[in-house]
């Protein structure tokens, strides 16, 4: 077995909506999309951001562009306005 950084296999993207954030990863081919549809589960994604993210993490296949969207909820201290975080955004949870 080979162990690699996700870097090595996809790009990420990041956003957020309140206290809502996705993580969107982009596989460079469809070998690196299968590994990572088999290993990037939502619950190895919630235990990544551990205590962060208080509510759910839901996980949406996108094969026809080789993506796997994740959404979490509860994620970013109440959202922008009201999260008493340093950095209360869900762009650099990616």
């Amino acid at each position: 077995m080979v162990t690699l950084a996700l870097r090595e296999l996809c790009g990420v993207r990041s956003g957020d909506k309140g206290d809502i954030s996705d993580l969107s990863l982009f596989a460079d081919d469809d070998a690196a999309y299968e590994v990572i549809r088999a290993e990037v589960t939502a619950e190895r994604v919630a235990a990544h951001f551990g205590d962060l993210v208080a509510g759910t993490v839901t996980r949406y296949e996108v094969p026809n562009v080789w993506a796997l969207k994740f959404v979490l909820t509860d994620a970013l201290g109440g959202g922008g306005p009201r999260s008493l975080r340093a950095d209360n955004l869900g762009k650099t949870l990616g």
